[in-house]
């Protein structure tokens, strides 16, 4: 097995001893921020005009890239496989073009278009009434024709140019198409119901981060122990502006008998410190999740993908605030569930995020909810299921060899023989 990907996990990979490609011709995105990464982005206002800039500049242009990198790849390491994230717009030039097998892991919520549902990246949740329905039918069609459509023309316009064939659908539903699986972290019990739910799509369970070995378990200091009530709030490693979440957070609870837990991702965590030297806030760089989340009452977040399943697998009920880079699908999946409440927003105010707060750990229909999907985890084998979906995936391909080399032995008897 071998790795292509940034330079952000380099040294992780590495470390595990396997062997590392960086991306060449193709963006570096974990060198920073989306804003920082693409400067324009910043001048993109609204929702609407960011999520029609990140597709195209994100996603539909970076495809070639990536397929320019793994081709020269593939003549020093002819690969038999490629695994990749369902964003990875690599996927259709690989499948295509190199005639790999390929496999995708869903590291968000389904993002392709179903009839039962709205369309995605509006943080919609989908109706059963037919009034409702029939929004969502003509939402898709707007989206379709105002929001997608220009990257679905530079889509086809990029396949045409490679001599590739394309598909209905946008770039999201390609390539979930263009992959051979589809592994998709999580449970349906997460997921909105579809009756068109693709066959090379499977639920594997919640992808979540191997815990490390350690001599200690992170434990809250003994001057805080004495809280009954505690709440975990973090924006991720991402997000450096603590002022979105975390510092409102801070300021709700400052001087409470509600402990604070922060962690910032190595952001201000000093100027925190100083600006909030109240005895019931604890402010950290980093606290595994693993650790920490047993020992909490409440969780608050911007509704990263991977922290919403630890909080999930832990029974926390959340209180989420996030609406960029896709995690308004997460976040209103929260709310639809009803395992917390979506503020629906990037900058919550103080009382917002008070008053959610307080209603998710007064109202035991959240910790229910949680808990109930928490059991539906444990069903679940991330690694078993991989293993065997891998393993029938391999099975047919091997078979399709076999079948296509007899045809040919067949056909070259029968040429013999007349």
């Amino acid at each position: 097995m071998r790795w292509y990907t940034g330079s952000k996990y380099e040294r992780k990979i590495k470390a595990l001893g396997f062997t590392y490609y960086p991306l060449k011709k193709a963006i570096d995105f974990s060198t920073g921020e989306p804003d920082q990464v693409f400067p324009e982005r910043k001048n993109q206002k609204g929702l609407i005009a960011k999520l029609k800039f990140d597709i195209r500049h994100a996603f539909v242009l970076r495809g070639p890239e990536f397929y320019e990198d793994i081709r020269e790849i593939n003549v020093s390491f002819p690969f038999d496989i490629m695994i990749a994230d369902n964003c990875f717009t690599g996927i259709p030039f690989v499948k295509q073009l190199l005639g790999k097998p390929v496999i995708a892991i869903g590291v968000m919520p389904l993002v392709e278009t179903s009839k039962d549902l709205p369309p995605t990246g509006l943080g919609l949740t989908p109706s059963t009434a037919f009034f409702g329905k029939l929004r969502q039918d003509f939402m898709r069609f707007f989206t379709d024709k105002f929001i997608f459509n220009d990257s679905k023309k530079l889509t086809d316009k990029i396949f045409s140019e490679y001599g590739m064939k394309t598909s209905k659908g946008n770039v999201f539903d390609i390539v979930s198409k263009e992959a051979d699986l589809f592994l998709q972290s999580g449970t349906p019990g997460f997921e909105y119901e579809r009756s068109d739910l693709r066959d090379n799509i499977h639920f594997i369970g919640p992808l979540l981060p191997a815990g490390q070995e350690k001599n200690e378990n992170y434990q809250v200091p003994d001057q805080y122990k004495h809280f009954k009530k505690k709440i975990l709030v973090t924006q991720g490693t991402v997000e450096t502006d603590v002022d979105k979440i975390i510092s409102p957070t801070l300021q709700a609870f400052r001087d409470t008998e509600v402990l604070v837990i922060a962690t910032t991702g190595g952001s201000r965590t000093q100027e925190l410190r100083e600006r909030y030297p109240y005895s019931n806030i604890l402010i950290e760089d980093f606290i595994p999740f693993d650790d920490i989340m047993p020992q909490v009452t409440a969780y608050v977040t911007n509704g990263g993908y991977g922290g919403v399943l630890l909080g999930i697998q832990n029974k926390l009920p959340m209180v989420v605030a996030g609406v960029h880079e896709g995690k308004n699908e997460i976040n209103a999946r929260i709310g639809y569930f009803q395992l917390g409440i979506d503020l629906k927003t990037e900058r919550p105010s103080p009382t917002q995020i008070f008053e959610s707060v307080k209603t998710i750990l007064e109202n035991p229909l959240y910790r229910r909810n949680v808990s109930k999907l928490a059991n539906e985890f444990e069903d679940y084998d991330p690694a078993w299921l991989t293993e065997k979906y891998m393993d029938e995936l391999m099975s047919r391909q091997e078979r399709s060899t076999r079948a296509t080399f007899l045809r040919m032995i067949r056909k070259h008897a029968e040429e013999k023989v007349y």
